[in-house]
């Protein structure tokens, strides 16, 4: 896979929507800084942040990394098929230790419903920085285990075990285990 420059791809869409760093920073609710941190490649976002930008520019996970993925009419998907969110986060890391992979399946926009195949490696987390958005989500863990927070709630849940809640709700998603983590999750309207 050919890296993918991050902070080169959210300069490009923050100059095209006619915005300086400190305007997105405003816009999104984080630090003018870690913008400016992304943008010049000195720091690598984690999905919640890089998430929380986008949302300063009304843009989704999958037009920012598949800017030319058509939209399609698809039934049925191909693992191949599914829409990678996140790998290319990671192109630069030479441990897979934290990687964490999200496909999508099909064009979430066009259905208001996303759903994700999710693969957490050991010591992946969605960030500190707990994700927050006006949306409902569920899943069900497929292999592994991963520690689940939302609000003051917090459990690991294994093979088997499911969520449920109100995404305004803040929360985290972290491989705590020593084995890869496996969900299959759905989230109304979409996110991501």
């Amino acid at each position: 896979m050919q890296d993918f420059d991050v902070g080169a791809r959210l300069r490009q869409m923050r100059q095209a929507a006619g915005q300086s760093q400190r305007q997105l920073a405003e816009a999104s609710g984080v630090p003018h800084g870690q913008i400016s941190m992304i943008e010049t490649n000195r720091s690598s976002p984690s999905v919640a942040s890089l998430r929380k930008i986008l949302g300063g520019l009304g843009v989704t996970m999958s037009e920012f990394f598949e800017p030319d993925a058509p939209s399609t009419q698809a039934v049925f998907f191909k693992p191949h098929e599914l829409r990678d969110l996140t790998t290319r986060l990671y192109t630069t890391l030479d441990d897979p230790r934290g990687k964490m992979t999200l496909q999508q399946v099909g064009d979430a926009r066009a259905h208001n419903l996303q759903i994700l195949y999710e693969r957490y490696e050991p010591g992946a987390d969605t960030g500190e920085q707990m994700l927050e958005h006006a949306s409902h989500e569920g899943g069900v863990v497929i292999a592994g285990e991963v520690e689940v927070t939302v609000g003051d709630h917090c459990a690991v849940l294994k093979a088997g075990d499911s969520y449920l809640f109100d995404s305004t709700l803040p929360h985290r998603f972290r491989n705590i285990g020593d084995r890869e983590a496996v969900v299959v999750s759905a989230c109304t309207p979409p996110y991501l």
